[in-house]
């Protein structure tokens, strides 16, 4: 990209329901064009929302796939699409195996294949709605043929919500660049990783479907602990420690480690959360991995090291991943050197 700055900047939106429409408004405040929720210990979807409401791109990054029906799903992507006048992005995740059968209570097989197959019947769904067709989707995993015209919305003046999802791994990689319209970069990434194992899966899944890179969407997120002071700086590396460490314990995840050279590091943090130790986890990782893994540094360096890895991937949209409450002063900074640094290049 020849205008870092010029691409959309989103954050987490990390809080409660009754609290999301004043978070809202304090982050478009702080500069950011978007935010984004993840399924974590609310639900994914209800806070976007308010934040639609205030003005702001929404998207779920991710909300797992699995568990819901692509009928669950395109409805909330239809509301939230008309709610935010066209704002919305469908994010959609795999989480793991053990997640998805004892916490969600569902079934998981053939992770790739079942993603990729979740993604078309989403989206077979959205255009039954808004074309008006007979519903007729057959699959491995689904069979949709039923869509009474009382229960079926009317064409979504704003049209289809795109829909995007999450990948690690290779294959997942590859089956995301073929079937969806977007990629949503985890922000356990480096530019090791990035160059090694993203760049080239996406280039061939992208071939493996015909499809040109102008069609396709890179949602880059990254960790980020940018601090102007040492009060700052201890509180931002402690989150982004702590975030490191528990994404690393996921042999999902092992990759991106691999690329670095800390692929072992993997099954010591994972061994750590069989054990229960989870306050041992941040001290296994490293400061070499660490600044490798994270934009760290002051609202300068920060911005240099988001516009460096946008530029890598060429990415459409970039993901701020705040694992604490940063200080919003700081964070405007670091958006405020982001627009200097396009505006001189």
């Amino acid at each position: 990209m020849s205008d870092t700055r010029a691409v959309p900047v989103d954050t987490l939106l990390d809080v409660p329901l009754h609290q999301a429409a004043d978070r809202s408004r304090a982050l478009k405040d702080a500069g950011f064009d978007g935010v984004f929720t993840f399924e974590g210990p609310h639900d994914v979807f209800l806070p976007l929302g308010p934040a639609a409401a205030v003005g702001l791109d929404i998207m779920t990054n991710i909300a797992v796939a699995f568990p819901r029906s692509p009928v669950h799903l395109a409805h909330a992507a239809y509301d939230l699409h008309t709610a935010s006048e066209g704002r919305f992005r469908l994010g959609l995740g795999t989480q793991i195996k053990a997640h998805i059968e004892r916490r969600h209570g569902a079934a998981w097989s053939r992770p790739v294949a079942r993603m990729a197959e979740t993604l078309r019947a989403v989206r077979a769904v959205l255009d039954c709605w808004q074309t008006g067709e007979p519903l007729d989707f057959h699959g491995d995993f689904f069979d949709l043929t039923l869509m009474p015209p009382a229960l079926r919305p009317a064409p979504n003046p704003y049209g289809v919500p795109p829909l995007f999802a999450g990948g690690v791994g290779p294959g997942m990689l590859r089956m995301v660049a073929e079937t969806a319209d977007g990629l949503l970069v985890h922000p356990f990434n480096s530019p090791a990783y990035l160059r090694g194992t993203l760049l080239p899966s996406v280039a061939a899944g992208l071939a493996d479907a015909d499809r040109a890179r102008d069609g396709f969407a890179v949602v880059l997120d990254v960790i980020v602990a940018a601090a102007r002071n040492e009060e700052e700086h201890v509180r931002a590396l402690a989150g982004a420690r702590a975030m490191v460490a528990f994404y690393g314990s996921t042999p999902a995840y092992r990759p991106v480690l691999d690329a670095e050279g800390y692929g072992d590091l993997q099954a010591e943090l994972h061994g750590l959360v069989k054990a229960g130790r989870w306050a041992d986890l941040p001290a296994a990782v490293d400061d070499t991995l660490l600044h490798r893994l994270v934009a760290v540094g002051t609202p300068d360096e920060v911005a240099r090291a988001l516009t460096a890895r946008a530029d890598l991937v060429g990415a459409d949209r970039l993901g701020f991943y705040l694992p604490y409450r940063a200080d919003s002063g700081c964070v405007s900074e670091v958006l405020d050197r982001l627009a200097t640094r396009s505006a001189t290049r």
